[in-house]
């Protein structure tokens, strides 16, 4: 099933002159899922290492939960509200950019910590293309 599909058929309710690039936010959704994984067996991993990693497993199990939380919102476009949606997103890419580079302090010894920063960098990426994509 084409996910895009299905949000293009949709009813979206934006604010008159409000827009939105389908196709950034389908790539948008699509990094989001990829970082909620990442961080997720990156926490999983990092539970098994042992107390020093605790920062790292909470950081990574908080980017899941945010990723998808905010995928969430975005596969829910009636009656979507542009400023949340973009609070949400904001937070995404801040919770992002700390758990990349907390997870790049240990990338050289555990190679979940090295792809969680790469989901997480590609994540905030995506959204800082999907948020300019939603002009007003």
């Amino acid at each position: 099933m084409d996910t895009m599909e299905m949000m293009k058929s949709m009813p979206m309710d934006m604010p008159a002159g409000m827009t939105m690039d389908m196709d950034a936010m389908q790539e948008c959704m699509q990094a989001m899922n990829a970082c909620a994984m990442a961080a997720s067996m990156c926490a999983g991993s990092d539970m098994m290492t042992g107390a020093e990693m605790a920062r790292c497993c909470a950081m990574c199990s908080n980017m899941s939960e945010m990723a998808l939380a905010t995928m969430h919102m975005m596969m829910r476009p009636a009656g979507m509200d542009m400023d949340v949606m973009k609070a949400m997103m904001m937070a995404c890419m801040t919770m992002g950019k700390a758990c990349a580079a907390e997870c790049r302090m240990h990338a050289e010894m555990d190679a979940m910590c090295r792809y969680c920063a790469m989901a997480c960098d590609d994540m905030v990426m995506k959204c800082e293309a999907m948020m300019a994509s939603m002009a007003a």
